[in-house]
C-alpha cells in the first residue's frame, strides 16, 4: 500500500515553530509511524503570520466559542486565525488526508481539554484549539488524536487502526466505484467491525442487504457514517475474545482435541489479561495458513496494521 497521508502539528516532527522557539518532537510519530505515513505538517500560529518566538496565547470566553488572546498585550487574534484556517482547510481538502495528529493543550491545535479562561480568570479544561475545532467540523469522518493521548497503548492502536482503514476506504471511493467494491470492503472488514461494535455490525449488514434500494452516493455516505461511528468505539478484551472464538469455530473439523484446548486456553488467557492480543491472533493466523481457510485469510482483523508497530503486544 502507498503511504498514508496524515496531517500533523509541525512541532511534533521537530520543527522549531513553538512560541518559545522550540519544538515538541515525538520520536514514535516521526521515526516509527513515519515509516508508513507521509505527513502534512501544519502550524496554525506561524502559518497565519505570527513569528517565532512570539507572545504566548490562551483561550478566553465560552468553551463553545472562545477567543484567542495573547497573554501580555491582550491582542485578540481570533479573526486572524479563523480567516487563515478557512483557507488552509480548503488546501487540506485537496490533500486527501486520512487523519490528523494535533498538539495537546494548544490554544490553536489542541483537540480537547484545552484550558479556557472564564470571566473571573479561572481556567476550565473544556475547550478545543481554534484550528483543531475548525478541522474537526470540516472533516467529521476523519480520525483525529493528539500526541498526549497516543501515549495510551489502547488509544494508539485504535487511532492507527482507523487511519489504515480510512486509507483502504478511500481506495473504495475512487472514481468508478461500484456497489460490489463496497461489498468486498465490508466482507474483508467484518470481523474488525465486530470487534468494535456488534450493534454497528448489524446495522451495516442491514444497510448492505437493502443497498439496491438507495442511490450509490447515499449508500456510500451512510456506510461511511456507520463505519466511522463503529471504529470510534474502542475494542475490549471481551469484544476481541468473542471475535477470536468466532474465528476458532472455523477450525472445529481440523484441530485435534489438544489443539482446540490450547486455542481455548490462549483466548481465555488473553481475555483475563495474562497475555497480549498478539498471542491468540498469531496462533489463529498459523491455522489460517495451515488449513488455507479462504474467508479468514481475507480478514483485515488478523493484520489491521503492520506488525512492526507492535500495537497488539501490550497487556
Amino acid at each position: 500500500m502507498e503511504k498514508i497521508k496524515l496531517g500533523i502539528s509541525a512541532c511534533l516532527l521537530g520543527e522549531n515553530v513553538r512560541y518559545d522557539g522550540g519544538h515538541k518532537l515525538d520520536r514514535f510519530l516521526r521515526d516509527t509511524l513515519g515509516q508508513y505515513v507521509d505527513y502534512v505538517p501544519v502550524c496554525p500560529e506561524t502559518e497565519c503570520g505570527l513569528g517565532v518566538p512570539r507572545e504566548s496565547m490562551r483561550l478566553e470566553g465560552h468553551p463553545s466559542a472562545p477567543r484567542l488572546v495573547t497573554n501580555q498585550t491582550r491582542r485578540d487574534l481570533t479573526e486572524k486565525m479563523v480567516a487563515w484556517g478557512r483557507r488552509r482547510l480548503e488546501q487540506l481538502a485537496a490533500e486527501n488526508l486520512c487523519g490528523f495528529i494535533f498538539k495537546s493543550n494548544s490554544p490553536s491545535s489542541g483537540m480537547e481539554r484545552v484550558k479556557v479562561y472564564g470571566e473571573k480568570g479561572m481556567p476550565s479544561k473544556t475547550g478545543a484549539g481554534i484550528f483543531a475545532r475548525m478541522f474537526m467540523d470540516r472533516f467529521p469522518s476523519l480520525p483525529v488524536e493528539d500526541e498526549g493521548r497516543l501515549h495510551d497503548p489502547d488509544l494508539r492502536e485504535n487511532f492507527i487502526e482507523r487511519i489504515f482503514v480510512m486509507q483502504r476506504w478511500r481506495a473504495v471511493l475512487a472514481p468508478g466505484a461500484r456497489r460490489g467494491d463496497l461489498l468486498d470492503f465490508h466482507t474483508r472488514h467484518k470481523l474488525l467491525i465486530l470487534s468494535h461494535s456488534q450493534a454497528a455490525y448489524a446495522r451495516m449488514g442491514k444497510l448492505l442487504a437493502d443497498m439496491k434500494t438507495v442511490s450509490l452516493r447515499t449508500l456510500f455516505d451512510q456506510y461511511e457514517a456507520l463505519l466511522t461511528d463503529a471504529l470510534r468505539l474502542g475494542t475490549t478484551p471481551k469484544k476481541n475474545a468473542n471475535v477470536l472464538q468466532h474465528m476458532a469455530g472455523y477450525f472445529k473439523k481440523h484441530l485435534e482435541a489438544a489443539e482446540r484446548q490450547e486455542l481455548k486456553e490462549v483466548i481465555d488467557q488473553y481475555r483475563t489479561g495474562l497475555i497480549p492480543l498478539i498471542v491468540p491472533v498469531t496462533l489463529l493466523r498459523h491455522y489460517v495458513r495451515k488449513y488455507d481457510q479462504p474467508y479468514l485469510k481475507e480478514q483485515i482483523y488478523l493484520t489491521p496494521h503492520p506488525l512492526e508497530l507492535r500495537l497488539r503486544n501490550h497487556v
